[in-house]
């Protein structure tokens, strides 16, 4: 009987592969780039107030070479009417980063964008620390009773 090989831990990017590439084909991408590097290809001004959703596809006879999709964007409400007069340019930049004439139109869908929490760190109260390091006065490291001031000027500045 033979034992089986030791099992090598593997990174969750390659196993998770499969399944995200069969979602992202669900939705039109032939790859998930497009999504992932969506800043990179259109620029961050317009990344910050689109994301897109899928490529719808129209279906094509025997033969014939598949006609360009429609990008289906996401994108905050007040910001619409802006990225409808720049949609020439990403469509531009869009079929240069896929290589080919993908796309050929935008459909455009109002909707709150789905954000990465991002939390906005502001440096602590100085007032605050300078009396929490004098609160200090038994640490006799003075880079240790600097950094123990900063965290307690922090937390109750959070």
């Amino acid at each position: 009987m033979n034992k089986p090989g030791r099992s090598q831990p593997r990174p969750l990017s390659d196993l998770l592969h499969k399944t995200l590439t069969e979602a992202f084909a669900k939705q039109g991408f032939a790859s998930s780039e497009l999504v992932t590097r969506w800043a990179e290809i259109v620029g961050a001004d317009i990344a910050d107030h689109s994301q897109p959703e899928k490529i719808q596809w129209s279906r094509t006879r025997d033969g014939q070479l598949p006609e360009p999709g429609k990008l289906v964007l996401r994108v905050e409400g007040p910001t619409a009417l802006e990225i409808q007069h720049l949609s020439d340019v990403i469509l531009e930049r869009v079929n240069c980063f896929l290589g080919w004439q993908a796309v050929g139109s935008l459909r455009l869908r109002q909707a709150p964008l789905r954000r990465k929490a991002t939390h906005v760190q502001s440096a602590p109260d100085a007032q605050a620390a300078t009396r929490i390091k004098a609160a200090l006065g038994a640490v006799r490291d003075d880079k240790l009773r600097d950094a123990l001031a900063r965290l307690g000027a922090a937390i109750k500045q959070s």
